[in-house]
Formats: structure tokens, sequence, C-alpha cells
């Protein structure tokens, strides 16, 4: 089986393409466009030689790098703020299952698992204890007594 020009822009670009999914850089991406558009231009005969089309591939790849990387990792970024809370459990009582020290972790019950947690005024709570999950931190539910 023979491989046309086109036909094999399009495997580089989609090569490029599984590798930004697995790479978090934001560089892949802008070739893989490059080698989709330069097989579109390839397959529309705008790009009758190789030399044309590497030198296309280049160019379109390296443009688009320069014009768009910087806001699209702006936008990465605000949909993935490092600072945004996770709230669902917010507002929730639970139980106490093993005692929360002042300046440590205890385990509550809550929606039939247990889970690690921390007082958030440092006071004690002891197992028994109804308490109020006041946020999130990772997988630990910071938590009140009420």
């Amino acid at each position: 089986m023979d491989l046309s020009l086109p036909q094999i822009w399009v495997i580089i670009g989609l090569l490029m393409l599984v590798a930004e999914l697995v790479s978090t850089a934001l560089v892949f991406v802008f070739f893989a466009v490059g080698g989709l558009i330069t097989a579109l231009l390839a397959a529309i005969g705008l790009l009758p030689s190789l030399e044309y089309q590497i030198v296309a591939f280049s160019v379109i790849s390296i443009l688009t790098l320069i014009i768009f990387r910087k806001n699209a990792k702006r936008l990465m970024e605000a949909r993935h703020d490092k600072h945004q809370e996770y709230k669902e459990f917010a507002g929730e009582t639970a139980m106490v299952i093993r005692d929360i020290p002042a300046s440590g972790e205890g385990k509550i019950y809550y929606r039939g698992a247990e889970w690690s947690a921390i007082s958030e005024n440092h006071a004690p709570i002891e197992a028994g204890s109804k308490v109020i999950i006041q946020r999130t931190e990772g997988i630990t539910l910071v938590v009140e007594e009420s």
C-alpha cells in the first residue's frame, strides 16, 4: 500500500495530536495544525512538491505557535484555576468517628464513607460529635463542630 503525500501529512498531524494529549507542553497541537493544513493544501494541489510541503508545514506550525500559544495557554490556565475550590460538601453535616486533634487529622463518616478531616478553628473534636463541613483541602474535609 503506497501512501500519498497528503495522507502522510494527515498521519503526521494525527501523531502530533496524540503527542499533545500525552504531553502538557501545549506545543504539539500547533504542529498538528501545520500537518493537517499542509495535507489539505497538498490534496487540493496547491503544494505540488515535497519541498513546498515541508516549507508550508514549517511556516504554518511556527506561525500558529507564535500567534496562538500565549492565548491558548491563558485559556487553559483559566479553566484549571489552581485556587478553584470544590464546594459540593460545604454546609453538609457529618459524624466524627475518630477524634480530630487540635492540629491533626481525624476521621468523619459522610455519605457512606470515611473521610479524613481537620478542625477549621484548630479545636479538638471528639468522636461522636456532629460537624459541619466548611470546605475541602484536596481530599481532606475541613470541619467545624455544630
